[in-house]
């Protein structure tokens, strides 16, 4: 009997365990050939974003669902590789796709902890569940999940798991694998991380949402902290690093860091080019845009044009706070009152976003998102002192607690109110000698408005035109001596295309006759109309496509003498050229190449280059007098702030359109054009002396300061068939003695003034009117 009760126990247990054999057997065929095919992972083929570069090699744009850089596992840090199996897969090189060890010791902790549940997920079981599989947690999944194991296991070695797994592990913040991870928290590529930050990053597969640095910087800290301490158990770090790496503070980046350089507008216009030829591919085929774009002069550009916006902002006077938030007493409740609040309100670059704590004329308490409390005192508080004041324009407008404001750190680093302007403006320079993008700011921010005004915005150029009237008036024979009544004149409603017409100088002086080049020097509107009305509204709409301008932008009416059709400032840009390159025609392009995921060249650029292949569109000489006559816009007109930069290459002319709706500045010399424009999008007047000269020509300077900085002078080379003479200043006749020296072509010098003959029995260019007087 005794016997019988010690052999029927075992028989039960070995039959059960050989149904149990056999049902697992029966479970392996029936799901081994449900399984995926390997191929995704022997031919792996991740979705790679579409990344755009400046021209030295500057990444500047982002597109895709998923961040993603690929890398090999030889180029992955020893650090970061230990610090991921101490979080994951401490016995990966050990175990065959299944940790039985881990699963025991995973087991026991979850039934004796009675806390937090405890996996036993391998890495490859990861990759298998990543590449194959959903999330779900059913006993039907990991199963399958633990045969791909063994499948994945005997195809491919423990580096090439190790690979798939630091490539295609989602991290957070859209960031898939551990270097694109790398660049979204850190900004830096994987081989530069230390062993703080490569243990973060490896505490992020876990939880990326709950383990976020950004979003949790606590809850990420806690996680670091439990991967250097396994790394210390392990034996893969000493006591000494795990407590240096513990106390190392980390530096995370911002979203508003994301990018080494501003060229969002140039970014979305690489990501409209590749789409208009591969569509949704765009976002997963991992193409690389080399723009002409230059790191130093977009950064330059950027700065130069949000420090313009913001000077003409700050003349303009504070508007008052965003909004207002009811705050409470409670200290807890106050404080998610206060992030809900900032919460939609989004940072313009270095002008964030903060909620008043409190308010008085001496000092004022503000709450930015993330829980810094700052105080802004002193000078930071007198572009909104009367707001401050018992006096305020509007009570419901004062600041007070609870007010929505902006705040700027200064050059000194003080804390100041400040406001995100209304106003825009776009800067946009190119390299005169081949078309080629160097920079381009379509708008002060382009997370407000994607509107890129240097492309899109159609606006009147104003007296930035005049250039391009002076220049056709050359070749009909005028030159910079040719005198020019500066007198009020009027047309009818016939000559204009609308109403009757009287054009007016600035301020409404008039200097009576005067030299051309005096004359564009200082801008004055009825000698450009009395030019247009000599040569004709049709002959210079001919001529003036010939830079690129859409005639029927520029009806054929007297008001085009004052720049009244439209324009982009790219088409400003690219017409200026001709005059910075001698008279060639170039066509602006902004991608140098484009190459797919493994550097194989798609595409590369054949600009037209001056000398070379691009088409000569007006007479060499005609482009060098115009430079000389807007040296001296610069030298003594309407720029001469420019002279500041203490430069004599530089050549440009102001812009101010009817009741000061644009302002704007094209200036150049020999090897770049630059062209500045601001305004509002619905046009509106700038206010009373916001010319060209004084609202865009600060931002055209300031860029021009920046990047032609270690940059020698190039004055221009005057070519053959120019000559100089001495004419009288007042008569604009040749002179032999006394007078000032001009410019002119050989075959168009002006007469000799009487008294003065030297015997050449020069004559008066033909064609000439009679009536410029």
């Amino acid at each position: 009997m005794l016997r019988r009760w010690v052999v029927y126990p075992i028989a039960t247990l070995l039959g059960l365990i050989l149904i149990g054999a056999l049902m697992l057997g029966f479970a392996v065929m029936i799901t081994l050939p449900t399984l995926p095919s390997l191929e995704a992972l022997t031919d792996y083929r991740p979705k790679i974003p579409l990344r755009v570069y400046t021209a030295d090699g500057i990444l500047m744009g982002e597109f895709g669902e998923e961040r993603r850089a690929v890398v090999k596992v030889g180029e992955v840090p020893k650090q970061l590789k230990q610090a991921i199996l101490a979080a994951e897969d401490d016995r990966f090189y050990q175990h065959g796709g299944v940790d039985y060890a881990g699963v025991l010791r995973a087991a026991y902790s979850n039934l004796t902890s009675g806390g937090a549940r405890q996996g036993a997920s391998t890495i490859t079981m990861q990759v298998a569940r990543n590449f194959f599989l959903s999330k779900e947690k059913t006993l039907t999944r990991k199963f399958s999940e633990t045969l791909l194991a063994f499948k994945i296991e005997h195809s491919l070695t423990k580096d090439e798991i190790l690979e798939l797994y630091i490539n295609q592990i989602y991290l957070g913040q859209r960031s898939y694998g551990f270097a694109s991870a790398s660049q979204v928290y850190f900004g830096k590529p994987l081989s530069d991380i230390n062993l703080a930050e490569a243990a973060m990053l490896a505490g992020l597969p876990k939880a990326p949402s709950s383990y976020n640095p950004i979003v949790n910087p606590k809850r990420a800290k806690t996680r670091q902290a439990y991967v250097l301490r396994r790394m210390n158990e392990i034996g893969q770090i000493s006591v000494q690093e795990y407590k240096e790496a513990t106390g190392k503070a980390l530096v995370i980046k911002r979203k508003s860091q994301e990018f080494a350089v501003h060229a969002e507008y140039v970014a979305e216009m690489a990501r409209q080019v590749i789409y208009d030829r591969y569509q949704e591919e765009t976002y997963t085929r991992g193409f690389k845009v080399y723009t002409t774009v230059r790191q130093l002069d977009q950064q330059a550009a950027y700065q130069s044009l949000r420090q313009g916006v913001m000077d003409y902002d700050q003349r303009r006077g504070y508007r008052g706070p965003e909004s207002f938030v009811k705050l409470v007493k409670n200290d807890v409740s106050q404080e998610e009152i206060l992030e809900s609040a900032l919460q939609d309100r989004y940072d313009s670059g270095d002008l964030y976003a903060a909620v008043v704590l409190t308010a008085n004329s001496k000092s004022v308490h503000a709450y930015r998102r993330g829980g810094e409390r700052i105080e802004i005192a002193g000078e930071g508080l007198k572009f909104a002192q009367k707001f401050l004041s018992e006096t305020a324009p509007q009570v419901q407008q004062r600041i007070h607690p609870g007010s929505i404001i902006r705040v700027q750190k200064s050059d000194k680093g003080l804390w100041q109110i400040v406001q995100i302007p209304q106003v825009e403006a776009s800067l946009v320079s190119i390299d005169p000698q081949d078309g080629a993008i160097r920079s381009l700011v379509g708008g002060f921010d382009f997370n407000r408005n994607q509107f890129n005004h240097v492309t899109q915005a159609w606006r009147q150029p104003g007296s930035s035109l005049k250039p391009f009237i002076y220049s056709a008036a050359l070749e009909k024979g005028f030159n910079p001596a040719t005198v020019i009544n500066d007198a009020p004149i009027s047309f009818s409603a016939a000559e204009t295309g609308s109403k009757p017409w009287e054009p007016r100088n600035f301020e409404s002086k008039y200097d009576g006759p005067i030299r051309m080049r005096e004359a564009l020097a200082k801008s004055k509107n009825t000698v450009s109309v009395r030019i247009l009305q000599a040569i004709t509204v049709q002959y210079a709409q001919d001529y003036i496509s010939r830079f690129g301008f859409d005639p029927s932008k520029h009806p054929p009416y007297m008001t085009m003498a004052l720049g009244a059709g439209s324009v982009t400032p790219m088409q400003m840009a690219v017409g200026y050229t001709a005059f910075a390159n001698g008279g060639f025609r170039v066509s602006p392009y902004f991608i140098q190449r484009i190459e797919d995921e493994k550097g194989n060249i798609l595409e590369q650029a054949q600009p037209s280059q001056v000398a070379k292949n691009a088409v000569q569109i007006i007479d060499p000489r005609n482009a060098y007098l115009m430079t000389t006559m807007m040296q001296d816009v610069v030298e003594r007109g309407t720029a001469t702030r420019a002279k500041q930069l203490n430069r004599t290459d530089l050549a440009g002319k102001t812009g101010t359109t009817n009741d000061h709706v644009d302002a704007w500045f094209c200036g150049y010399q020999t090897n770049l054009v630059a062209v500045a424009w601001i305004g509002f999008d619905n046009p509106k007047s700038l206010g009373e002396n916001e010319t060209g000269g004084r609202a865009a020509l600060p931002i055209w300077v300031n860029y021009m300061g920046k990047v032609l900085q270690n940059v020698p002078m190039s004055p221009p080379t005057s070519p053959q068939g120019i000559v100089t003479a001495r004419v009288n200043p007042t008569t604009g006749f040749r002179v032999s003695h006394g007078g000032i020296v001009e410019h002119f072509l050989q075959e168009q010098l002006p007469p000799t003034e009487a008294g003065h003959e030297d015997g050449d029995g020069s004559k008066p260019p033909a064609g000439l009117p009679d009536d410029l007087m």
